[in-house]
């Protein structure tokens, strides 16, 4: 039995007959039940259509058995007897005293069979008793107060559904289904209307209206419309009746907008102004165009729109309108280990990143595919301080103001500083409107029109990574509608999770590591800044000098960075390539002595100097303190009552050191750039005497303790802090604090030697590894560098750490220092072709390995670009041994890889086999059952170019299945396997075809083989035999397991009977459970050489 289709209707009449304070009375008691969560009350409460309120709590009594069947025959007994006391004279004013019969069959199927079936809604509202058999038809009256209802039937009803504890299963996974209102293909009438306005879909108005007009189209020349005056063979059909006071609403207790002072009125009402004839499914043609456009908007909305986009298209002043656009790439997380639950990027190899091509548009439509609807839309962009985040997100919001961004109506640009406030609470509306760098009027017309349409509305929270110390920022209270005031953090949380302006898009940018970040995993689209490229760096620096009128100094200042390929490389950062551009502009001239500085401590002593000049005393102690404390609490806005002194605060500003942060709570300054506050962290830690000397090794962050280890919030001290220590006092810290620090600076020099040199960089993680060379030369310390540089072990392995351009120069300089031979393991770096080229090009690498996609790619380029001899040095030192093949891609990589080799064959000027085709000896493939067999042709295809190959291994966990078929393609290459010793096939799915197929083909392997592997396949008695056929030919074997297969004790002792012609095999092992095993202790009596391990 269907009990779903016979009690909805009754749902329906019991909330369209009754006084709204009785339906509320209904959903209260259902709350005391604790049959309804207060979110979904409340939610409840607010429905503005009654086919939608009449099915949730269908399905909710339903989902809950007992309680609810209760409930709901407490209802019905308790609204029967107003119902008798009401007028007997108040019938229909036509004159029809009752309706006539109405005859539906019963639906078969359950819900999505309800949901799709052909029958109209307004027939389902009439739905006929399906219990009593005797009867056919019921009469049901005009109006709903004379409807005659068999309580005794509904009440037989509701008790067999109490006991069918299968039905209420099947009902309780329905019921999680909160969508299916706005995906009922059958709505009618005003009930269209009310959904289309609902959902916010403005093409579903102008081209949904009319699919569905098609589609009634059949149904009505069945069933009249309720709109239409039906002839006297039909029954008088009503429509629910409306809430007065709510226009357009059918929920007989939907709350106007006077009953929520704090929110706006119900999507119903957004438009009023849309005549009963629009709305109406029986318009005409014309009236029909007219209804499919929106109304225009409020004047006030237009204006405040119009505010927004000339607040956005305002140009940056200064530096800030330089515009050098920076690529994005998607990207996914992942965990940093086995047993860690943090996530971190993942690093994929150059060639295979996904460059976001087509710029903002790409990057907002990129989760669309997983997006439901009405569902929020959340897209991070990642990256790590100073790569361009905030300067790609203001250009997000200009690009809206210039029309770019069409599908949405308002953007909402909130950077998180100025979200950074106390115990204070806020309404959603503030947080939009007045939070923001320039805080506008709340205007609650707006503000309805923006909560009508969420989405329409895409929300930019820029520099997340600051709200992290915020309590409470990922566990909201909020639920789908907020009418009480909550702290900022609540309202956030409530946007991250996806329940407080449902339906928006949420675009958020932070750093790829902290506790927002590990939240994000979950993202529909997730995207990383690429930073800027060489050329990129270079056309930067051109518009920084051409917009200081420094034009002259371009060609120079260009020449300079290019012999400085220190500081070129860490140009990879919009930040520090500005903060370059501002060292060109302080210098007086750029003549043939001017030399730019080695390091990244040089570079901001370079900046700094001449401020902390002209500082007042204590100014720039003081600052550096903020710039230490704030940090730590991973802050970098700061208020003006938080400086020394007014003096301070002044040449602080006018120094550029601090800017103003519009929008942030009080009178707020934020420092200049985050790299910045990192500089003056470490000024502080090397100045500061309360910083003990056994707690300074902590803040390198190379050590980390397992117990309070420090939070290295402020990446860039460690670097900064080696080299404000180490390089000379007079050119470094002298010059910032004078010659008093001196005496303090060279007790923490010693501290810091002494740890470094105790370091051995063999025992440290390729990250740390990296930190540490950096730290090493921030020093200048020749002596320091030497020691770290001669414990470099002779094998790196930099395998998923991402190598930047700066991480690859501080490299290349140690290998060359070493002054010895090193193989280095280059795959899942990320590293770009410049960067691998200039690496693997060192006379000191001796071997490498590295994407086989990301080779190909430095192949075609070198040739393309003439360079022989460093392309002979390449192809002589890759090596792809041992190979993994792990997915279709690396197959293909490695197909790719062995055309190169037979194009290079063929050519004139070159002669040979490649290195890493010729010299490969051990061959895995563990694609699984899926990509297995698919992946396994093309495998086979180029197996015979590796003339080498030693062991392959085609077993897998996962179990490859590459089947008989796959053995017969494979036993085709074995002629040309010459030096092929170990064979693998454990766990492929083989039967006896397969292994006769194999047994036919091995003697071609009898001078080579050493171990063939057959475990765990299906191998009977007919394969078995014919592998004991061939053993006495395979002179070379030692090893054959073939433990785990389907033969009998027949075929086993066929083995054993082979085994004794072969003395030149030293195991057979073939336990399995098909065999008695006091057979398997028989033939072990006879040959020890058999075994049952």
């Amino acid at each position: 039995m269907n009990h779903f289709q016979t009690i909805l209707p009754r749902v329906r009449m019991l909330l369209a007959g009754h006084l709204p304070s009785q339906a509320r009375a209904l959903l209260d008691s259902m709350l005391e039940r604790e049959l309804l969560s207060r979110e979904y009350h409340c939610a409840l409460l607010r429905e503005p259509d009654g086919e939608a309120l009449a099915r949730k709590i269908s399905l909710t009594l339903l989902e809950k058995g007992d309680p609810g069947l209760a409930l709901l025959r407490w209802a019905w007994g308790t609204w029967q007897a107003p119902l008798a006391e009401r007028d007997p004279d108040d019938k229909d004013r036509a004159g029809s005293g009752q309706c006539a019969a109405m005859e539906l069959g019963p639906l078969e199927g359950g819900y999505l069979e309800l949901l799709n079936s052909n029958a109209d809604p307004l027939q389902l509202y009439h739905l006929c008793d399906q219990m009593d058999p005797a009867r056919e038809e019921i009469e049901l009256c005009s109006e709903p107060d004379m409807d005659t209802i068999n309580c005794e039937q509904f009440s037989r009803l509701l008790c067999d559904m109490e006991g069918d504890e299968e039905t209420r299963e099947a009902y309780a996974n329905i019921a999680e289904l909160d969508q299916y209102v706005f995906q009922d293909s059958q709505l009618e009438g005003l009930s269209k209307g009310i959904f289309i306005e609902h959902i916010g879909l403005e093409e579903m108005i102008g081209e949904s209206v009319e699919t569905l007009e098609e589609k009634k189209s059949q149904k009505r020349c069945e069933v009249p419309q309720a709109s239409q005056v039906l002839p006297s063979s039909s029954p008088a059909i009503h429509s629910l009746p409306k809430s007065p006071e709510r226009p357009g609403s059918t929920s007989p207790f939907a709350p106007s907008a006077a009953d929520l002072p704090g929110m706006p009125e119900p999507a119903l009402t957004s438009r009023a102004d849309v005549t009963e004839e629009q709305m109406s499914p029986t318009r005409s043609p014309a009236a029909h165009e007219v209804s499919s456009q929106l109304p225009k908007w409020p004047e006030r909305v237009e204006k405040f729109c119009g505010a927004l986009r000339d607040m956005y298209q305002a140009e940056p002043a200064g530096p800030e309108g330089i515009l050098v656009e920076v690529e994005l790439v998607r990207a996914r997380l992942e965990r940093s280990s086995s047993k860690s639950q943090e996530r971190e990027l993942a690093t994929p190899d150059w060639a295979e990143r996904q460059p976001a091509r087509g710029g903002l548009a790409e990057v907002l439509l990129a989760g669309g595919d997983r997006r439901r609807p009405r569902e929020t839309q959340v897209i991070a962009v990642l990256g790590k301080a100073g790569q361009g985040k905030s300067r790609w997100a203001r250009e997000a919001s200009r690009a809206w103001a210039r029309g770019q961004l069409p599908q949405y109506d308002f953007v909402f640009y909130l950077p998180c500083h100025c979200l950074d406030r106390g115990g204070d609470t806020y309404r959603l509306q503030d947080l939009l409107f007045s939070l923001g760098p320039r805080p506008l009027p709340v205007d609650d017309e707006v503000f309805g029109h923006v909560w009508r349409r969420p989405d329409r509305v895409l929300l930019i929270l820029d520099a997340s990574e600051g709200l992290e110390g915020q309590d409470g920022l990922l566990h909201s209270a909020c639920g789908p509608v907020c009418t009480e005031p909550h702290s900022v953090q609540g309202l956030l949380a409530g946007l991250f999770q996806r329940k407080l302006l449902r339906g928006c898009t949420l675009l958020l940018t932070a750093r790829p590591r902290g506790r927002l970040a590990q939240s994000l995993s979950k993202a529909d689209a997730l995207f990383e800044v690429a930073g800027f490229s060489a050329e990129q760096a270079k056309t930067y620096l051109t518009r920084y000098l051409e917009h200081a009128g420094a034009t002259e100094r371009r060609e120079r200042a260009l020449e300079l960075l290019q012999g400085q390929p220190f500081l070129l490389s860490h140009c990879h950062s919009p930040t520090l390539c500005r903060a370059v551009g501002q060292l060109f502009e302080a210098l007086p001239e750029l003549g043939g002595e001017t030399e730019l500085p080695s390091t990244l401590t040089g570079l901001y002593v370079g900046l700094l100097g001449p401020a902390a000049r002209d500082s007042p005393p204590g100014a720039l102690a003081g600052l550096a303190r903020l710039a230490w404390e704030l940090g730590r609490r991973h802050r970098g806005t700061l208020l003006e009552s938080q400086f020394p002194s007014e003096e301070a605060r002044a040449w602080a500003v006018a120094k550029g050191l601090v800017q103003p942060a519009p929008g942030a709570a009080a009178v707020g300054l934020a420092f200049s750039s985050f790299l910045l506050q990192c500089f003056l962290g470490a000024v502080w830690l090397a100045l500061s005497s309360d910083i003990k000397d056994k707690e300074l090794p902590q803040y390198l962050a190379l050590t980390p303790r397992k117990k309070r280890p420090y939070d290295n919030w402020l990446e860039g001290v460690p670097r900064f802090l080696a080299g404000l220590v180490f390089q000379p006092h007079t050119d470094c810290l002298g010059a910032l604090a004078g010659p008093a620090a001196a005496t303090l600076k060279d007790r923490k020099q010693k501290v810091l030697t002494r740890y470094l040199k105790r370091l051995q960089p063999g025992t440290l993680r390729a990250g740390q590894l990296l930190e540490l060379l950096h730290c090493t030369h921030e020093t200048l310390d020749a002596g320091l560098w030497q020691h770290v540089v001669q414990g470099l072990p002779a094998r790196l392995s930099f395998v998923g750490t991402r190598l930047t351009p700066p991480h690859t120069y501080v490299l290349g300089s140690a290998l060359e220092a070493a002054g010895r031979d090193f193989s280095l393991d280059l795959c899942s770096t990320g590293i770009d072709p410049p960067g691998l080229g200039s690496l693997v090009g060192l006379s000191c690498v001796t071997h490498f390995r590295a994407a086989l996609s990301d080779m190909v790619g430095l192949w075609e380029s070198l040739q393309q670009r003439g360079e022989a001899k460093l392309l002979r040095a390449v192809e002589e030192k890759f090596t792809i041994e041992p190979f993994k093949a792990k997915s279709v891609k690396d197959v293909e990589d490695l197909g790719n890889l062995v055309q190169i080799q037979r194009t290079r064959s063929s050519s004139e000027d070159t002669a040979g086999e490649l290195p890493a085709v010729r010299d490969l000896k051990k061959l895995e493939f563990a694609l699984g059952p899926v990509s297995g067999p698919q992946a396994f042709p093309k495998l086979v295809r180029i197996l015979e170019a590796f003339s080498s190959l030693q062991h392959l291994d085609l077993d897998s966990l996962s179990e490859n299945k590459i089947g008989d078929e796959g053995v017969e393609q494979l036993s085709a290459t074995f002629p040309r396997l010459k030096a092929l010793e170990t064979l693998n096939l454990s766990q492929n799915n083989i039967t006896d075809v397969g292994a006769c197929k194999l047994a036919e083909a091995l003697p071609s392997l009898a001078a080579s083989l050493l171990r063939l592997s057959l475990y765990n396949n299906c191998i009977c008695d007919m394969g078995a035999e014919s592998l004991a056929h061939v053993l006495p030919d395979m002179g070379s074997l030692r090893v054959l397991d073939v433990q785990y297969n389907n033969f009998t004790a027949a075929g086993a002792q066929q083995l054993a009977a082979s085994l004794r012609k072969c003395p030149h095999v030293e195991t057979l092992a073939m336990w399995t459970p098909t065999i008695p095993f006091g057979v398997h202790e028989h033939l072990q009596q006879l040959d020890s050489r058999i075994s049952l391990k």
